[in-house]
Order: C-alpha cells, then sequence, then structure tokens
C-alpha cells in the first residue's frame, strides 16, 4: 500500500503544470531595471506582462490560429522570434524553451528586440490594455 501512495505522488508530480516564478508588480519592475530597462520605460513593459502573462514565466499561450504559441513572461511567438516545435525565423536564437525559465535574461533580451523593431504595438496585451492606462511604479523605487 505504501508503495502505491508513493508511486502515486510521483506520478501526479511528474505530470504537473510547471508553476514559473510569479513575479509582484514591482518584483518585475526591479527584475527588468537590473536587466537595463530604463525607468521611463518599466511601466509600459509592467503592464505589457501583466496583460500578456498575468507576471508568470511558465506562461504558455493557447495555440493560435496560425498553429503557432506564445511563451513566457512576453508571450513571445515561435514563428518569428524563438525556436519551438515549428519552422520559424527565430530571429532572437533562442529556444522558446529558455523562454520559459526564471531566469529571464534571455526572455529580457528577445522582448528588447521585438520593441526596438516593433515597438510595444507587437503586443495585443499592451494595444489592448495599456495604451495611456499604464500602472503606477514610483513605489517600487
Amino acid at each position: 500500500m505504501k508503495v502505491f501512495v508513493v508511486l502515486a505522488i510521483a506520478l501526479v508530480c511528474a505530470f504537473a503544470p510547471a508553476q514559473g516564478k510569479v513575479f509582484t508588480k514591482c518584483g518585475l519592475a526591479q527584475a527588468l531595471y537590473a536587466h537595463g530597462i530604463p525607468k521611463a520605460d518599466l511601466a509600459n513593459w509592467v503592464c505589457l506582462v501583466q496583460h500578456e502573462s498575468s507576471f508568470n514565466t511558465a506562461a504558455v499561450g493557447a495555440l493560435n490560429s496560425n498553429g503557432t504559441r506564445d511563451y513566457g513572461l512576453f508571450q513571445i511567438n515561435n514563428k518569428y522570434w524563438c525556436k519551438g516545435n515549428i519552422s520559424s525565423y527565430n530571429e532572437c536564437n533562442v529556444a522558446c524553451s529558455a523562454l520559459l525559465s526564471d531566469d529571464i535574461t534571455g526572455a529580457v533580451n528577445c522582448a528588447k528586440k521585438i520593441k526596438a523593431q516593433q515597438g510595444f504595438k507587437a503586443w495585443y496585451g499592451w494595444l489592448n490594455h495599456c495604451q495611456g492606462a499604464l500602472p503606477s511604479i514610483n513605489e517600487c523605487f
């Protein structure tokens, strides 16, 4: 009986979804600042992440209509920006699975590249929720 219970617990743990790190608003603002995001841009980034991934590094979006998925804090798409299970341009030269890491360096670097090329309008979360309605991050510093 004990063997069955141990085996059942092991199976549940093996198939439980990864939780990832879930940032607080201020925790994310401070981490992004430490990764070189200017303070003037932090409210935009925090709002974007809140509405894209709910601050969760392990977030994987639902299957998009074109068969792609979005990964990590910034919900970076696997058709254009990272290498996943479909043919990809892989502009960030990173595996999509690396964007799910609690070490957000790769995700931040890729997100910076996306913003440099397309601006914040590359993200629907920002477009639909953040234009003109940014959270205050003053209490974070």
